[in-house]
């Protein structure tokens, strides 16, 4: 299972981006999807996170500016960042856990570079 994430860009204090995220696979079916980032000397740190039965859960650093929504079907996640700041700036990761046949593993995306100027 491979994931490709695209969306991430340059953006002034205030804009939007949106983040997308697709796993491969015919045989994955995702339960948990989730955005994750790492600003350069920190940890990477939970953005959102949705479940295929429950509702979505966000850090507190972006509740209420952030949204996260999903397309079962092709395996999709997205992530729509309204009202950036440069606290926002990082390296965004798609994290994407389900079952793979009669394996049940995660498999991460390979980073797409959000920076937000002041």
């Amino acid at each position: 299972v491979q994931l490709q994430a695209s969306g991430g860009g340059l953006v002034q204090t205030g804009g939007s981006l949106r983040l997308s995220c697709t796993a491969s696979g015919s045989f994955f079916r995702a339960n948990t999807m989730a955005w994750y980032r790492q600003a350069r000397g920190n940890q990477r740190e939970l953005v959102a996170r949705s479940l295929a039965t429950a509702g979505p859960t966000y850090g507190a650093a972006v509740k209420g500016r952030f949204a996260i929504s999903r397309e079962n079907a092709n395996n999709t996640v997205y992530l729509q960042m309204n009202d950036l700041t440069p606290e926002d700036t990082a390296v965004y990761y798609c994290f994407q856990q389900g079952s793979l046949g009669t394996y049940y593993d995660g498999f991460w995306g390979q980073g797409t570079q959000v920076t937000v100027s002041s």
